[in-house]
């Protein structure tokens, strides 16, 4: 699932591509993708919609329509938006697959289309008035000035859970998922397992840290892009950061920093990667 690095790095590419243009036609090819208003609603209210901007909160894009109204779109597992041009789209023979799993096609007032393509389903559409009606149970964004070390600190208190599951969490963080959680952990030096309310001081300042660097450098290389390509860029090209991934899906690798073999365990259905010499592992016995 795409997250904040690969969102980030698709709302500023779509701001580029259809800021400020307006939506003249709306066809919906799989009512599912909208989750509000009624699809039929929802057509007649993004016809003539002016696309400001595409910003992001958490994993969701935003688009700014103007007021009274804005979009969300959940991206899910597999779902991505792409640009095609108005030849490419109408003349496109549906029937050969041009645009496999198209559940949603915009067209702009430049002639070309914004298509939402999602092969698993599990993208959705919030056309709201009140962007809070979506995400007022999200944590905070860790990359606003406002989530520092200490704000970390008072999450974190009384936490009893493990640490990488509780990062997973977006109503205590937004935004981040998998692979950045991996990563941060292994930067930060602390075992994933690790229940949350036995981290001390210096390690919450360490993970604010890594939390942060892991978030930007992804944003950078312009998210990730793995094996299985769920997540590419409206124009298909790849993000680049799979490149400077430390131990996320290298199980059975050499840990850069200590040269420990990289292992794979299983928390909450999610894979994680960790290097057991060099993240710290706290038994039972101390976390009591």
């Amino acid at each position: 699932m795409p997250e904040l690095p690969e969102v980030e790095t698709i709302a500023h590419m779509l701001t580029r591509a259809v800021g400020g243009r307006t939506v003249t036609e709306v066809a919906v090819l799989w009512p599912g993708a909208i989750d509000r208003p009624a699809p039929e609603a929802f057509v007649h209210a993004m016809t003539g919609a002016h696309i400001e901007r595409v910003g992001r909160r958490g994993k969701f894009l935003v688009f700014a329509l103007g007021a009274p109204q804005m979009l969300l779109v959940h991206l899910r597992m597999s779902g991505r938006f792409r640009v095609a041009s108005a030849g490419e789209f109408e003349n496109a023979d549906q029937a050969s697959g041009a645009f496999p799993h198209l559940r949603v096609a915009m067209r702009l007032d430049d002639g070309r289309w914004l298509l939402f393509i999602n092969q698993r389903k599990f993208g959705r559409f919030y056309l709201v008035e009140n962007i809070e009606e979506v995400t007022a149970r999200l944590g905070p964004e860790p990359l606003d000035p406002a989530f520092t070390a200490a704000r970390l600190a008072e999450r974190l208190e009384n936490r009893r859970g493990e640490i990488k599951r509780l990062l997973l969490n977006q109503h205590f963080v937004a935004g981040i998922g998998n692979i950045y959680a991996s990563e941060a952990l292994w930067q930060a030096h602390i075992h994933p397992e690790r229940r949350a309310d036995t981290l001390t001081s210096a390690e919450i300042t360490r993970l604010h840290a890594a939390i942060v660097d892991t978030l930007r450098a992804g944003i950078v290389d312009g998210g990730t892009s793995l094996e299985d390509r769920q997540y590419v860029y409206p124009d298909g090209s790849l993000g680049r950061h799979q490149r400077r991934l430390n131990v996320y899906d290298r199980d059975e690798e050499l840990c850069p920093r200590c040269g420990y073999a990289i292992e794979r365990i299983v928390q909450g259905q999610r894979s994680t990667y960790f290097c057991p010499a060099c993240q710290e592992d706290v038994t039972t016995e101390d976390q009591t």
